[in-house]
């Protein structure tokens, strides 16, 4: 072999160290990226964010409803400005395999949904015959736009435009001297209405939790009699997992400030202590997670079952629900 052989042959294999290097540098820095865009974001202070944002909007005091809407504003805001912003509409790495932490996204987004829409329906008309808001009207549908469109246009900006919404319809409800003020009703049949919805939604979180062990019977009304429902697939035992978590982080928000803001109403009907409850079983259903995975153990074997756990924090917070609807239900 001459010189200049041997001299190209070291250059290749040079070249060929190099990409290597590169290649696992790119494979590491994803990993940790990746690990770092999937940490849960840490629980907020509604009425501190509330008070940040008057501050901003240069209001001089809190109106009913303003810590409501405004955690609902916020929640959206997290989902979008998180680490590694909103990562369910990603087409590339390391988004593009981050199936848990785009779970909890939509888990979260649904509870968001739901209380934007009582917001817009219930609570902020002060009957059935009136008007709705004109920028909750705007604020609801922007927040259902499809939750994984990444251009033309993308999930981000409609839901920017929801958060914009909301915002404006905060600073009419802070300024009664404003043409068209904002209103916000907290009455028990308004507070109600968005408990039914909330009780549908734990009970159906609960009962996907509780399939990740065996076959799970339901009633079925319109068969009347119970129905099985098929066990969770070990592959979709984490995501059915993580959108639990999101669900109940946004609800846990959502519920501390509908106890901020339906206080007068929670004293007199002696339901505070129920919605204390629910905020309780919220919290522990967010309790750190010790484990690198979701673990789905049986029986009184000697690993864990996530998923079982959760659905007994859920069930009680429905349970809690269920009473509150009917104290609020009652005359």
């Amino acid at each position: 072999m001459s010189a200049s052989d041997f001299s190209h042959e070291a250059e290749s294999k040079g070249f060929a160290w190099f990409l290597g290097i590169i290649g696992a540098s790119a494979v590491v820095v994803m990993i940790a990226l990746g690990g770092y865009w999937s940490i849960e974001p840490d629980s907020f202070d509604v009425v501190e964010e509330a008070k940040l944002r008057q501050q901003y909007d240069h209001i001089d005091d809190l109106p009913v409803g303003y810590v409501y809407a405004n955690t609902l504003a916020h929640i959206a805001e997290t989902l979008l400005y998180k680490p590694g912003g909103y990562i369910t509409n990603d087409v590339g790495v390391p988004g593009l395999y981050l199936d848990n932490i785009t779970s909890w996204e939509y888990g979260a987004l649904i509870m968001l949904r739901d209380a934007t829409s009582a917001l817009r329906n219930h609570l902020a008309r002060s009957q059935s015959q009136s008007a709705e808001d004109p920028d909750l009207a705007n604020a609801e549908p922007y927040f259902y736009y499809e939750h994984n469109s990444w251009a033309l246009p993308s999930s981000e900006s409609e839901y920017q435009k929801g958060i914009d919404s909301l915002h404006k319809y905060m600073v009419r409800l802070a300024d009664v001297n404003h043409k068209n003020p904002g209103h916000f009703y907290p009455r028990a049949d308004n507070l109600w209405q968005y408990i039914e919805i909330v009780i549908k939604r734990l009970g159906g979180v609960s009962t996907q939790l509780s399939a990740s062990t065996d076959r799970y019977e339901a009633y079925d009304i319109k068969l009347e009699k119970s129905a099985a429902i098929s066990q969770t697939s070990w592959l979709m035992l984490d995501n059915v997992f993580w959108q639990a978590r999101g669900s109940c982080w946004a609800l846990l928000h959502i519920l501390k400030a509908i106890k901020h803001d339906f206080r007068a109403i929670l004293e007199d009907k002696r339901a505070m202590e129920t919605v204390n409850n629910m905020i309780h079983e919220m919290e522990n259903a967010l309790a750190p997670i010790t484990s690198p995975v979701i673990l789905n153990g049986n029986g009184y074997g000697i690993f864990a079952n996530y998923s079982l756990a959760m659905a007994s924090y859920v069930s009680r917070a429905n349970a809690a629900a269920l009473d509150l609807r009917d104290v609020m239900n009652r005359g």
